[in-house]
Protein backbone atom coordinates (compact mmCIF):
# COMPACT_ATOMS: atom_id res chain seq x y z
CA UNK A 1 0.00 0.00 0.00
CA UNK A 2 1.01 3.71 -0.54
CA UNK A 3 2.78 5.67 -3.04
CA UNK A 4 6.82 5.76 -4.75
CA UNK A 5 7.08 8.43 -1.42
CA UNK A 6 5.18 7.25 1.27
CA UNK A 7 4.93 3.53 2.19
CA UNK A 8 2.42 1.51 5.07
CA UNK A 9 4.59 -0.47 7.42
CA UNK A 10 2.72 -3.77 7.34
CA UNK A 11 1.67 -5.03 10.87
CA UNK A 12 4.32 -7.49 11.47
CA UNK A 13 6.75 -4.36 10.06
CA UNK A 14 5.05 -1.58 12.23
CA UNK A 15 5.46 -4.09 15.62
CA UNK A 16 9.33 -4.14 14.65
CA UNK A 17 9.81 -0.59 14.08
CA UNK A 18 7.20 1.38 16.79
CA UNK A 19 8.03 -0.17 19.97
CA UNK A 20 6.05 1.66 21.68
CA UNK A 21 2.74 1.80 19.72
CA UNK A 22 2.56 -1.55 18.30
CA UNK A 23 4.68 -3.12 20.54
CA UNK A 24 2.69 -2.33 23.56
CA UNK A 25 -0.82 -4.06 22.75
CA UNK A 26 -1.86 -7.70 22.73
CA UNK A 27 -1.73 -8.68 19.04
CA UNK A 28 -5.21 -8.29 18.76
CA UNK A 29 -5.39 -4.82 19.48
CA UNK A 30 -4.88 -1.99 16.60
CA UNK A 31 -3.15 1.06 18.18
CA UNK A 32 -4.54 4.40 17.53
CA UNK A 33 -3.20 5.60 20.57
CA UNK A 34 0.36 7.33 20.61
CA UNK A 35 1.80 9.83 18.34
CA UNK A 36 3.45 8.11 16.17
CA UNK A 37 2.92 6.90 12.25
CA UNK A 38 2.32 3.92 10.71
CA UNK A 39 4.69 4.39 7.98
CA UNK A 40 7.74 4.22 6.47
CA UNK A 41 10.73 6.47 7.35
CA UNK A 42 11.52 9.16 4.73
CA UNK A 43 14.21 7.72 1.94
CA UNK A 44 16.64 10.87 2.68
CA UNK A 45 16.71 10.17 6.90
CA UNK A 46 17.29 6.63 6.50
CA UNK A 47 20.09 6.79 4.04
CA UNK A 48 21.61 9.88 6.26
CA UNK A 49 21.29 8.06 9.47
CA UNK A 50 22.35 4.53 7.86
CA UNK A 51 25.78 6.14 6.91
CA UNK A 52 26.31 8.10 9.73
CA UNK A 53 25.72 4.70 11.82
CA UNK A 54 28.00 2.98 9.33
CA UNK A 55 30.27 6.01 10.19
CA UNK A 56 30.21 5.26 14.16
CA UNK A 57 28.99 8.23 14.64
CA UNK A 58 27.16 7.31 18.30
CA UNK A 59 29.31 9.54 20.67
CA UNK A 60 28.15 13.02 22.10
CA UNK A 61 26.98 15.31 19.96
CA UNK A 62 29.02 18.67 18.78
CA UNK A 63 27.85 21.24 21.57
CA UNK A 64 26.61 24.29 19.80
CA UNK A 65 24.46 26.77 18.21
CA UNK A 66 23.59 27.59 14.75
CA UNK A 67 25.75 24.96 13.07
CA UNK A 68 24.19 22.74 9.90
CA UNK A 69 21.44 22.10 11.99
CA UNK A 70 20.69 25.94 12.14
CA UNK A 71 20.77 26.45 8.79
CA UNK A 72 19.02 23.07 7.83
CA UNK A 73 15.72 24.50 9.97
CA UNK A 74 15.99 28.19 8.98
CA UNK A 75 15.78 27.42 5.55
CA UNK A 76 13.33 24.97 6.31
CA UNK A 77 11.17 27.98 8.18
CA UNK A 78 11.67 30.15 5.22
CA UNK A 79 10.23 27.32 2.73
CA UNK A 80 7.35 26.38 4.32
CA UNK A 81 6.69 29.52 6.84
CA UNK A 82 7.89 32.61 5.11
CA UNK A 83 9.44 32.91 8.78
CA UNK A 84 12.83 34.59 8.40
CA UNK A 85 14.86 32.72 11.41
CA UNK A 86 18.91 33.61 12.08
CA UNK A 87 20.08 30.25 12.33
CA UNK A 88 22.50 31.19 14.99
CA UNK A 89 19.78 31.78 16.88
CA UNK A 90 19.07 28.04 17.21
CA UNK A 91 19.95 25.77 19.53
CA UNK A 92 19.57 22.03 20.01
CA UNK A 93 18.03 20.24 22.75
CA UNK A 94 16.96 16.48 23.44
CA UNK A 95 12.91 17.03 22.68
CA UNK A 96 10.30 19.52 22.83
CA UNK A 97 9.06 18.72 26.53
CA UNK A 98 12.63 18.93 27.59
CA UNK A 99 12.94 22.23 26.05
CA UNK A 100 9.86 23.63 27.49
CA UNK A 101 11.19 22.62 30.85
CA UNK A 102 14.53 24.03 30.35
CA UNK A 103 12.79 27.84 28.98
CA UNK A 104 10.99 27.49 32.40
CA UNK A 105 13.56 26.98 34.25
CA UNK A 106 15.94 29.56 32.66
CA UNK A 107 13.98 32.16 31.09
CA UNK A 108 10.48 32.41 33.32
CA UNK A 109 9.79 34.64 36.28
CA UNK A 110 8.41 32.65 39.61
CA UNK A 111 4.89 32.80 39.33
CA UNK A 112 2.06 30.28 37.57
CA UNK A 113 2.17 28.76 34.30
CA UNK A 114 -0.87 29.19 31.88
CA UNK A 115 -1.90 25.58 30.44
CA UNK A 116 -4.44 25.89 27.96
CA UNK A 117 -6.75 22.89 28.24
CA UNK A 118 -6.99 20.16 27.12
CA UNK A 119 -3.63 19.97 26.36
CA UNK A 120 -0.51 17.62 25.52
CA UNK A 121 -0.60 15.15 28.65
CA UNK A 122 3.39 14.88 29.27
CA UNK A 123 3.18 18.30 30.15
CA UNK A 124 0.21 18.62 32.49
CA UNK A 125 2.94 18.47 35.13
CA UNK A 126 5.50 20.51 33.77
CA UNK A 127 4.91 23.04 35.49
CA UNK A 128 5.29 21.58 39.00
CA UNK A 129 8.37 20.11 37.76
CA UNK A 130 10.10 23.51 37.66
CA UNK A 131 8.63 24.86 40.76
CA UNK A 132 5.53 26.52 39.35
CA UNK A 133 1.56 26.05 40.04
CA UNK A 134 -0.47 25.33 36.74
CA UNK A 135 -3.12 27.36 35.86
CA UNK A 136 -5.81 26.07 33.48
CA UNK A 137 -7.17 28.35 30.43
CA UNK A 138 -10.19 25.64 29.77
CA UNK A 139 -11.12 25.58 26.46
CA UNK A 140 -15.08 25.09 26.21
CA UNK A 141 -15.47 21.15 25.32
CA UNK A 142 -18.70 22.18 23.66
CA UNK A 143 -17.35 24.75 21.85
CA UNK A 144 -17.50 24.58 17.81
CA UNK A 145 -13.85 25.63 16.95
CA UNK A 146 -11.54 25.31 19.64
CA UNK A 147 -10.50 29.48 20.71
CA UNK A 148 -8.66 30.19 23.25
CA UNK A 149 -10.18 32.53 25.75
CA UNK A 150 -8.16 35.79 25.83
CA UNK A 151 -10.43 37.40 28.55
CA UNK A 152 -9.54 34.61 30.81
CA UNK A 153 -6.13 34.77 29.67
CA UNK A 154 -5.86 38.51 30.73
CA UNK A 155 -7.27 37.65 34.05
CA UNK A 156 -5.20 34.54 35.05
CA UNK A 157 -2.00 37.18 33.99
CA UNK A 158 -3.27 40.06 36.21
CA UNK A 159 -3.27 37.56 38.85
CA UNK A 160 -0.07 36.78 38.43
CA UNK A 161 0.76 34.07 35.98
CA UNK A 162 3.96 34.69 34.34
CA UNK A 163 4.13 32.07 31.61
CA UNK A 164 1.69 30.82 28.89
CA UNK A 165 2.55 27.35 27.32
CA UNK A 166 0.84 27.50 23.90
CA UNK A 167 0.69 24.78 21.67
CA UNK A 168 0.27 25.69 18.55
CA UNK A 169 -0.63 23.73 16.09
CA UNK A 170 -2.64 22.71 19.33
CA UNK A 171 -2.41 18.95 20.31
CA UNK A 172 -5.18 17.19 20.74
CA UNK A 173 -7.50 19.58 19.07
CA UNK A 174 -6.23 19.77 15.75
CA UNK A 175 -5.74 23.48 15.82
CA UNK A 176 -3.86 25.60 13.56
CA UNK A 177 -4.54 29.24 15.06
CA UNK A 178 -4.76 32.19 12.82
CA UNK A 179 -2.67 35.15 12.77
CA UNK A 180 -5.51 37.19 14.69
CA UNK A 181 -5.48 34.98 17.13
CA UNK A 182 -1.83 34.92 18.00
CA UNK A 183 -1.95 38.70 17.81
CA UNK A 184 -4.40 38.75 20.28
CA UNK A 185 -2.52 36.59 22.41
CA UNK A 186 0.82 38.84 21.78
CA UNK A 187 -1.48 42.14 22.77
CA UNK A 188 -2.30 40.58 26.52
CA UNK A 189 0.88 38.81 27.26
CA UNK A 190 2.84 42.35 26.67
CA UNK A 191 -0.06 44.36 27.94
CA UNK A 192 1.19 41.96 31.61
CA UNK A 193 4.79 41.61 30.87
CA UNK A 194 4.47 37.83 30.88
CA UNK A 195 6.33 35.06 28.71
CA UNK A 196 5.31 32.79 25.75
CA UNK A 197 7.09 29.62 24.90
CA UNK A 198 5.76 28.17 22.14
CA UNK A 199 5.66 24.42 21.41
CA UNK A 200 5.66 24.11 17.40
CA UNK A 201 6.52 20.47 16.89
CA UNK A 202 3.53 19.72 14.65
CA UNK A 203 3.78 23.34 12.29
CA UNK A 204 4.94 21.01 9.42
CA UNK A 205 1.72 18.78 9.63
CA UNK A 206 -0.73 21.72 8.55
CA UNK A 207 -3.51 20.34 6.20
CA UNK A 208 -4.97 22.03 3.52
CA UNK A 209 -7.06 24.65 4.23
CA UNK A 210 -4.78 26.13 7.80
CA UNK A 211 -1.36 27.44 7.32
CA UNK A 212 1.08 28.00 10.54
CA UNK A 213 1.75 31.19 11.60
CA UNK A 214 4.96 31.02 14.10
CA UNK A 215 4.19 32.74 17.01
CA UNK A 216 8.33 34.39 16.52
CA UNK A 217 7.01 35.82 12.95
CA UNK A 218 4.75 38.32 14.69
CA UNK A 219 6.03 41.64 15.20
CA UNK A 220 6.67 42.41 18.60
CA UNK A 221 7.01 38.89 20.15
CA UNK A 222 11.42 38.62 19.61
CA UNK A 223 11.46 39.56 23.52
CA UNK A 224 8.90 37.71 25.36
CA UNK A 225 8.82 34.46 23.29
CA UNK A 226 10.57 31.25 22.59
CA UNK A 227 9.72 28.68 19.91
CA UNK A 228 10.26 24.87 20.40
CA UNK A 229 10.37 22.60 17.28
CA UNK A 230 11.84 19.41 16.27
CA UNK A 231 11.42 17.25 12.69
CA UNK A 232 10.79 14.43 14.84
CA UNK A 233 6.71 14.40 15.05
CA UNK A 234 6.46 15.17 10.99
CA UNK A 235 9.15 12.89 10.46
CA UNK A 236 8.91 10.34 12.80
CA UNK A 237 12.26 10.23 14.53
CA UNK A 238 11.02 10.91 18.12
CA UNK A 239 13.39 8.11 19.06
CA UNK A 240 16.62 9.81 17.46
CA UNK A 241 16.01 12.50 20.37
CA UNK A 242 16.91 16.07 18.74
CA UNK A 243 14.30 19.20 19.05
CA UNK A 244 15.29 22.84 18.36
CA UNK A 245 14.69 25.87 20.49
CA UNK A 246 14.30 28.43 18.31
CA UNK A 247 15.21 32.25 19.74
CA UNK A 248 14.79 36.01 17.89
CA UNK A 249 16.46 38.25 20.80
CA UNK A 250 20.31 37.84 21.07
CA UNK A 251 20.13 38.51 25.23
CA UNK A 252 17.61 35.47 25.64
CA UNK A 253 19.70 33.00 23.62
CA UNK A 254 22.56 34.36 25.72
CA UNK A 255 20.72 33.65 29.00
CA UNK A 256 20.33 30.00 27.62
CA UNK A 257 23.56 29.56 27.03
CA UNK A 258 25.19 30.60 30.25
CA UNK A 259 23.22 27.97 31.79
CA UNK A 260 24.55 24.81 33.11
CA UNK A 261 24.77 21.72 31.19
CA UNK A 262 22.82 19.93 33.04
CA UNK A 263 19.92 21.60 32.91
CA UNK A 264 19.72 20.58 28.50
CA UNK A 265 19.56 17.20 28.11
CA UNK A 266 22.23 16.25 25.73
CA UNK A 267 20.64 15.75 22.29
CA UNK A 268 21.81 12.30 20.17
CA UNK A 269 24.24 13.37 17.17
CA UNK A 270 21.99 10.79 15.36
CA UNK A 271 18.90 12.83 15.98
CA UNK A 272 20.78 16.13 14.08
CA UNK A 273 21.69 14.07 11.36
CA UNK A 274 17.66 12.93 10.71
CA UNK A 275 16.89 16.77 11.31
CA UNK A 276 19.39 17.93 8.93
CA UNK A 277 17.97 15.26 6.06
CA UNK A 278 14.33 15.80 7.07
CA UNK A 279 14.29 19.43 7.34
CA UNK A 280 16.86 19.06 3.92
CA UNK A 281 15.83 16.69 1.92
CA UNK A 282 12.38 15.97 2.69
CA UNK A 283 10.15 18.44 1.21
CA UNK A 284 8.45 15.89 -1.37
CA UNK A 285 8.08 13.13 1.61
CA UNK A 286 6.66 15.64 4.09
CA UNK A 287 4.06 16.47 0.77
CA UNK A 288 3.49 13.68 0.21
CA UNK A 289 2.50 12.89 4.10
CA UNK A 290 0.16 15.65 4.51
CA UNK A 291 -1.93 14.80 0.78
CA UNK A 292 -2.29 11.28 2.91
CA UNK A 293 -3.12 12.64 5.83
CA UNK A 294 -5.93 15.17 4.24
CA UNK A 295 -7.46 11.84 2.77
CA UNK A 296 -7.65 10.17 5.70
CA UNK A 297 -9.28 13.11 6.79
CA UNK A 298 -12.30 13.03 4.69
CA UNK A 299 -12.10 9.46 5.22
CA UNK A 300 -12.59 9.37 9.00
CA UNK A 301 -15.10 12.59 8.58
CA UNK A 302 -16.91 9.69 6.10
CA UNK A 303 -16.43 6.59 8.23
CA UNK A 304 -17.45 8.50 11.36
CA UNK A 305 -21.45 9.72 9.53
CA UNK A 306 -21.81 5.87 8.55
CA UNK A 307 -20.87 4.48 11.97
CA UNK A 308 -20.92 6.72 15.11
CA UNK A 309 -23.36 9.63 13.48
CA UNK A 310 -23.62 11.21 17.11
CA UNK A 311 -19.54 11.68 17.14
CA UNK A 312 -18.38 15.53 17.06
CA UNK A 313 -14.91 16.02 15.97
CA UNK A 314 -13.69 19.89 15.60
CA UNK A 315 -12.42 20.74 12.69
CA UNK A 316 -8.86 19.14 12.29
CA UNK A 317 -6.94 21.75 10.69
CA UNK A 318 -3.60 20.56 11.62
CA UNK A 319 -2.02 17.26 13.52
CA UNK A 320 -3.26 13.61 12.55
CA UNK A 321 -4.36 13.48 16.02
CA UNK A 322 -8.56 13.67 16.37
CA UNK A 323 -10.08 15.33 19.13
CA UNK A 324 -13.58 13.10 18.98
CA UNK A 325 -16.41 13.77 21.78
CA UNK A 326 -18.22 10.81 22.02
CA UNK A 327 -20.40 11.81 24.95
CA UNK A 328 -23.69 11.03 22.94
CA UNK A 329 -22.87 7.32 23.61
CA UNK A 330 -22.90 7.50 27.56
CA UNK A 331 -19.49 6.25 28.00
CA UNK A 332 -17.27 8.04 30.90
CA UNK A 333 -14.27 6.45 29.11
CA UNK A 334 -15.35 5.92 25.87
CA UNK A 335 -11.43 4.93 25.64
CA UNK A 336 -11.67 2.05 28.04
CA UNK A 337 -14.52 0.62 26.19
CA UNK A 338 -13.24 0.68 22.76
CA UNK A 339 -9.81 -1.20 23.76
CA UNK A 340 -12.37 -3.53 25.98
CA UNK A 341 -14.86 -4.56 23.18
CA UNK A 342 -13.57 -3.10 19.87
CA UNK A 343 -9.93 -4.16 20.81
CA UNK A 344 -8.81 -0.58 19.48
CA UNK A 345 -6.64 0.99 21.80
CA UNK A 346 -6.66 5.33 22.13
CA UNK A 347 -5.78 8.09 24.01
CA UNK A 348 -7.96 8.86 26.88
CA UNK A 349 -9.41 12.34 26.63
CA UNK A 350 -9.18 12.84 30.45
CA UNK A 351 -5.68 12.26 30.21
CA UNK A 352 -5.54 15.31 28.19
CA UNK A 353 -8.26 17.36 30.30
CA UNK A 354 -8.48 15.78 33.94
CA UNK A 355 -12.04 15.39 34.46
CA UNK A 356 -13.18 15.56 31.27
CA UNK A 357 -15.63 12.60 30.42
CA UNK A 358 -16.76 11.21 27.16
CA UNK A 359 -13.44 12.20 24.77
CA UNK A 360 -10.58 10.34 23.34
CA UNK A 361 -7.97 11.34 21.11
CA UNK A 362 -7.59 8.97 17.68
CA UNK A 363 -4.57 8.60 15.81
CA UNK A 364 -5.46 8.51 11.95
CA UNK A 365 -1.85 8.27 10.81
CA UNK A 366 -2.00 4.59 9.64
CA UNK A 367 -3.92 2.97 6.12
CA UNK A 368 -7.08 3.59 4.88
CA UNK A 369 -7.74 -0.01 5.58
CA UNK A 370 -6.49 0.62 9.18
CA UNK A 371 -8.31 3.25 10.00
CA UNK A 372 -11.97 1.85 8.51
CA UNK A 373 -11.53 -1.21 10.84
CA UNK A 374 -10.65 1.14 13.39
CA UNK A 375 -14.13 2.96 13.25
CA UNK A 376 -15.95 -0.24 12.40
CA UNK A 377 -14.52 -1.73 15.99
CA UNK A 378 -15.51 1.73 18.21
CA UNK A 379 -18.83 1.48 16.84
CA UNK A 380 -19.12 -2.29 17.36
CA UNK A 381 -18.20 -1.45 21.19
CA UNK A 382 -19.85 2.45 21.81
CA UNK A 383 -23.34 1.53 19.96
CA UNK A 384 -24.97 -0.63 22.21
CA UNK A 385 -27.77 -2.94 21.04
CA UNK A 386 -31.25 -2.79 21.88
CA UNK A 387 -31.84 -5.73 24.93
CA UNK A 388 -33.95 -7.93 23.09
CA UNK A 389 -37.96 -7.80 24.11
CA UNK A 390 -39.08 -10.24 27.73
CA UNK A 391 -40.75 -13.58 26.61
Amino acid sequence: MGDALLRDLTDDEARRALVCKWGSVDPDVLPAWVAEMDYALAPPVVAAVTAAVAAGMTGYPRFERGGALGEAYAAFARRHYGHQVDPGQVLPVVDVTSGVRLLLDVLSDPGPMVMPLPAYHPQLDIAQVTGRRRVDLVVDPDAARAELDLDRLDALLAAGARTLLLTQPHNPWGRAFSRAELEGVRDVVVRHGARVISDEIHAPLVLPGAEHVPYLSLDGTAEHAVAVVAASKAFNTAGLRCAQIVTADPATLERLLRAPMARNDSWSPLGVVAAVAAYTDGDPWLAALVDRLAAQRELLTALLAEHLPEARMRPLEATYLAWLDLRAYGYADPAARVLERGRVKTAPGHHYHPGLTGHLRLNIATSPQRLTEIVRRMADALVTEPEPAPR
